[in-house]
């Protein structure tokens, strides 16, 4: 049994539940609040970031998102997520990059960062600014997610890949601390919607973390 270390609205652990549930990979949550920086934790990644994917009977220590998502591409065969030719899987692991990186870091570790950790953890009053830039850079990331939708079905290509998983599992979480504004963007809208309709996704609808609640739209898959 796989066993995925990871707390609710941590966006790289939810792009890897997207992942395991796509491709029929059964697992069990175990939560982890990383800041808490628990010595068992420790031992299994020194970096104290979710996720962390385990397999007792198996001995194995999955660490990094990207790296836990290859391990699977290449050991299940079911629902490929980085697939087509040689250009579409580079297109694939770039659009992955620039959500997980890019996205996270101008994103969603700004809005877990004002609206989470100061809440929870510091008992600090958010920055009102830094929110405001936040809110405006999400809103160019959309703009580029509509420019793919207006010119190919999903992000990458044809079909639905890791590079969807990824966005979408960022842009859930800023949904979450209300750093979307979904007003103008009807094909990023669209695309989500598709992803949020999906049986692998409405779980993650369904949690809440902790006293932050989302916004009325975030559980709605027509929304």
């Amino acid at each position: 049994m796989w066993y995925l270390y990871q707390f609710p609205i941590c966006p790289f652990s939810r792009k890897i539940r997207l992942l395991l549930s796509e491709k029929g990979v059964g697992y069990e949550l175990v939560r982890e609040n990383p800041w808490e920086h628990r010595e068992e934790f420790q031992m299994l990644n020194p970096a104290l970031r979710t996720p962390v994917l385990t397999n007792p009977e198996r001995a194995l220590v999955l660490v990094d998102s990207r790296a836990i998502a290859e391990y699977f591409e290449e050991t299940v065969d079911k629902a490929p997520m980085i697939n087509g030719t040689a250009a579409t899987r580079a297109e694939i692991r770039r659009l992955v990059a620039l959500f997980d990186e890019n996205f996270f870091a101008g994103v969603t570790g700004p809005l877990l960062d004002e609206r989470m950790k100061k809440r929870l953890i510091t008992r600090q009053p958010p920055d009102a600014r830094s929110l405001r830039q936040t809110i405006r850079l999400a809103n160019d990331y959309l703009d580029y997610v509509d420019f793919l939708i207006d010119n190919r079905p999903w992000l990458a290509g044809a079909t639905m890949s890791l590079a969807d998983l990824a966005a979408a599992a960022q842009i859930s979480v800023a949904d979450y601390l209300g750093g979307i504004d979904w007003a103008q963007h009807e094909q990023a809208r669209g695309w989500y919607s598709a992803l949020k309709s999906r049986p692998s996704f409405r779980p993650l609808l369904t949690e809440r973390m902790d006293v932050i609640k989302p916004p009325e739209h975030y559980g709605d898959v027509n929304a």
